[in-house]
This record gives structure tokens, C-alpha cells and sequence, in this order.
């Protein structure tokens, strides 16, 4: 699906962490609660996030004999990619240096799980 399927705009091609650093300036600008249970809240947003997954899933192999087919494959997609896009941002809450923190653990993970490229 385009992002025009979605009723919105197509992005235009940015850095990945720079579009990251800017949801994650949107959201502190207008958030509700600060300080440390602020933090813990956009922990959990990863959880949300999780459950809509599931969600969405559930409803793509009709396993609510309740609702049957809600969803489509397309639509788990997108949600695991919210899921992506929330993690991200949540890792920026922690650290200014999030895009740095991701590619050492992304090189640690990829080292002791990958074969050596020859």
C-alpha cells in the first residue's frame, strides 16, 4: 500500500534519524505527563503497539470466530512498522545518541548472528 492508501501525504525521502528526532520532538512538545513517569509511559506505548500486532493478526487468519477476517496482511505491515517507529522514538527518549546506541547493537547482533562476509 502507498502511503496515499492511508489518506495521507507521501513523506518525502529523509534520514531515517532525523525523521525519528522529529516525531520525537512533536511528542515532547505536547506531552501530557513529564519526568521520569513520562519515560515509563512511552516505554509502554511499545507494549500498545505489541497488542495491535497481535490484533491485526488475529484479525487477518479470522481467529475471532466472533468477527472473523478484520484485517488484511497489509494492515499487520503497518502495524508492525508502528511498532519499529515507536521503539525508535522510545530509544530517542532515552538517548540523544540513539542513532549511534542502535547501529553498535544492530553490528554486535549482525556479528554474532551473521557469517563473515568474504
Amino acid at each position: 500500500m502507498s502511503d496515499d492508501d492511508h489518506g495521507t501525504a507521501p513523506a518525502t525521502r529523509t534520514d531515517l534519524w532525523t525523521t525519528i528526532d522529529a516525531l520525537w520532538k512533536w511528542l515532547e512538545a505536547d506531552q501530557p505527563v513529564g519526568g521520569r513517569e513520562g519515560l515509563l509511559l512511552r516505554m509502554l506505548k511499545l507494549s500498545e503497539e505489541v497488542g495491535e500486532v497481535a490484533e491485526a493478526v488475529i484479525g487477518a487468519t479470522g481467529q475471532n470466530p466472533r468477527k472473523g477476517v478484520t484485517h488484511t496482511w497489509g494492515d499487520v505491515e503497518a502495524e508492525l512498522c508502528d511498532v519499529v517507529i515507536t521503539a525508535m522514538v522510545a530509544l530517542r527518549t532515552l538517548t540523544p545518541e540513539a542513532r549511534e546506541v542502535f547501529e553498535r547493537h544492530l553490528a554486535r547482533v549482525a556479528g554474532r548472528s551473521l557469517p563473515p562476509v568474504t
